[in-house]
């Protein structure tokens, strides 16, 4: 009879206070958890390894629309899109949005299509980066191990901290989670595993407010059920020639040797064959080296007139200068983005012999490449970066443009000027005519939405 199968019974925290018990597990008559006897809570989390497991991945819900809907509770409830106007792109949608099929990087007149009740909220990246440093400052104070991958998302080494805090690491991080809510007031999704893949892919298995766990018992079976584009990094190119292979899913990934992937795809054939198997090596590195800084923005409308996309071009290398500066870094490869009318990129690159910091020497290294590009081709975007960064090392004199040293210097005293009295205090050359320009627009047109605007 089933009342003499013996029960089994399994280790649970309480998802509200983080209290361990043993709950029943596994039989037909186990009987359903009473509530949390510390906190009457319902919510729990249960793993047979859930004592043993200490990599982390947190990811904020839906960041910078769950920031915007705490500051205005009249948009709790709606749809909520962060980003620029209807030329621009979305830069988050919240889960009300996501439902209408509504995607972060979408255009927005396309989203506005999906989900025409959505309230547009223009992003405040200084706010954002503002609670995304509180967040990091609460993790940090559970180990020192935290690897940001971005504003809002890091991993978490929770290796021997049981004796530091007194709890296992999953009650760290339920602790953990209350504390973002109730100090930022935002949700977080947490996943818990051996390493680094599945503690990232168990984060997005229960979102929004989740917590999942991935351990060595039940993770070769749960990745043999995905297809191969589940695996992180494997976009639908790779995902293609996978599937032409015959590779349609982990298992079949599996079926072959790790010889045979590295011979038919290269080294992304060797990582799919470990990733496949749950292995990931990697360390949770505290030490984020920034790869690239940059800047960009969206027109309000289309331009292919060279001489008003180098203005254009002048206003994103100030803003990647003025980061770069923020940051002291400096880079030896520049980069140049476009985006055409019909939404094709255009990235053009090219290495300097020094490194440079500076907006002017970015403009003049992008300079040529632009006019390469722009030959009555409308675009609706343009962006500059630098990348092969390093600290600086002085500005860079070049010795076929003799004035270049003597605009440098002059940049540098405005950016004094700029840092004392206001962004606005000191304007030359093409940053002045520009200023002037959208003075005698903002006269003319009061009504119209210019792109700085957006």
């Amino acid at each position: 009879m089933s009342s003499d199968v013996p029960h089994r019974y399994a280790p649970a925290l309480c998802r509200d206070c983080g209290r361990a018990r043993d709950i029943v597990q596994g039989c037909e008559n186990a009987p359903r958890p009473a509530p949390c006897p510390a906190c009457g809570g319902s919510r729990l989390l249960s793993h047979p390894e859930l004592a043993d497991l200490s990599i982390a991945h947190v990811d904020c819900d839906a960041f910078y629309c769950s920031v915007e809907k705490r500051d205005d509770p009249s948009l709790r409830d709606k749809p909520v899109l962060v980003g620029g106007g209807r030329r621009g792109v979305v830069s988050a949608a919240c889960y009300h949005a996501r439902i209408y099929g509504v995607r972060s990087a979408m255009p927005m007149f396309k989203a506005l299509k999906l989900c025409p009740d959505a309230v547009v909220v223009k992003g405040d990246m200084d706010k954002y980066a503002f609670e995304g440093r509180r967040i990091r400052m609460l993790m940090t104070e559970l180990t020192p191990l935290v690897e940001p991958l971005s504003i809002d998302e890091a991993f978490l080494d929770l290796s021997g901290t049981r004796r530091l805090h007194g709890r296992s690491p999953a009650q760290s991080l339920i602790a953990l989670q209350s504390r973002i809510m109730d100090e930022v007031g935002v949700t977080v999704s947490v996943g818990l595993s051996y390493n680094k893949f599945l503690a990232k892919t168990a984060s997005d298995l229960d979102k929004p407010n989740g917590f999942a766990v991935l351990g060595r018992s039940d993770a070769p079976d749960f990745l043999a059920r995905q297809p191969v584009g589940f695996i992180y990094g494997i976009g639908p190119a790779f995902a293609s020639k996978l599937e032409a292979a015959g590779l349609r899913t982990i298992a079949d990934v599996r079926q072959w040797s790790d010889k045979r992937l590295a011979e038919r795809f290269g080294d992304h054939g060797l990582r799919l064959a470990r990733l496949s198997r749950g292995e990931d090596h990697r360390r949770v590195d505290p030490v984020h080296q920034r790869k690239s800084i940059s800047a960009e923005t969206t027109f309000s409308e289309d331009i292919e007139e060279l001489e008003a996309l180098k203005d254009k071009l002048w206003q994103v290398c100030l803003k990647t200068a003025d980061r770069s500066k923020a940051k002291d870094m400096a880079g030896s490869v520049v980069t140049l983005k476009l985006k055409t009318a019909n939404f094709k990129s255009v990235t053009r690159r090219r290495t300097l012999p020094q490194p440079i910091q500076l907006a002017d020497a970015l403009f003049h290294a992008l300079e040529p490449l632009l006019e390469n590009e722009a030959k009555g081709r409308p675009y609706r975007l343009i962006g500059a970066g630098i990348s092969g960064l390093c600290a600086p090392i002085g500005d860079a004199a070049d010795l076929l443009d003799m004035k270049a040293a003597k605009r440098g210097k002059a940049e540098r005293a405005s950016d004094i000027a700029r840092a004392r009295f206001g962004a606005d205090a000191v304007l030359t050359g093409r940053g002045l005519r520009l200023a002037r320009a959208k003075e005698s627009q903002a006269t003319s047109l009061p009504g119209k939405i210019r792109d700085d605007q957006l």
